[in-house]
């Protein structure tokens, strides 16, 4: 029961203090002061600013401020300068790839025939090979490539150049390539030169390390 007195006069009392703190308040005017620093302090959010559109300018290229060596010259006018030509033009033109002619199997395999026969007749003293005509050996990309065998066995192990001496004794140098074991540059020239097709078969005697006897068995006169 005492305590509950004590109590009840504690709350009392703090009631008392409470009011009498807000009244002090009230006459120092500390509650609006308060409020205004609040209000100061409290960031403020920032107007978004108005871009103008970019107006483009048309440049007068007229006004365009030139080197003195040509200020005094007109403006070329390029369309008028005529193209020069190239230089030497190419000893052989590109074939047709419209116009190829395949060789029908029957006369290809006439032909490997005919070349094989040759081969066996020339004897074993130089190591020789056939190889029939395919259209990207004699058209397009003008690419050779010899027997892998033959070439880690008879050839040289790094790029070198080869002649190619056909039937008549005439001869045609070609760069040979030793890690795609073919020949390239030359090659379309020589291919150019005897007139050779698809269907065609060739046999190729080492004569010498760097020298290849060639015989062409035509598919066109596979009859002879």
């Amino acid at each position: 029961m005492v305590e509950s007195k004590k109590m009840l006069a504690y709350e009392e009392s703090r009631l008392k203090r409470l009011e009498e703190n807000k009244k002090r308040m009230e006459e120092l005017n500390l509650t609006k002061l308060a409020q205004a620093v609040r209000n100061a302090t409290s960031p403020k959010p920032s107007p978004m600013k108005k871009v103008k559109p970019r107006v483009r300018q048309e440049v007068d290229l007229s006004t365009v401020r030139r080197s003195n060596r040509v200020a005094d010259k007109p403006p070329p006018n390029y369309r008028e300068v005529p193209v020069e030509p190239m230089g030497r033009p190419r000893s052989y033109q590109r074939r047709d790839l419209l116009n190829r002619v395949y060789a029908a199997d029957e006369d290809r395999r006439y032909v490997i025939e005919r070349a094989e026969q040759l081969e066996s007749e020339l004897g074993a003293d130089f190591p020789s090979f056939v190889k029939p005509m395919l259209q990207s050996h004699v058209t397009g990309g003008f690419w050779l490539g010899l027997p892998n065998h033959f070439c880690k066995t008879h050839l040289p192990k790094r790029d070198e150049y080869i002649t190619l001496i056909d039937e008549n004794g005439d001869k045609s140098e070609t760069k040979y390539l030793a890690l795609k074991s073919g020949l390239s540059g030359g090659w379309r020239g020589f291919a150019i030169d005897h007139e050779l097709v698809d269907g065609d078969a060739l046999v190729f005697q080492l004569i010498a390390p760097t020298k290849f006897k060639v015989y062409i068995i035509r598919v066109n006169q596979a009859e002879d």
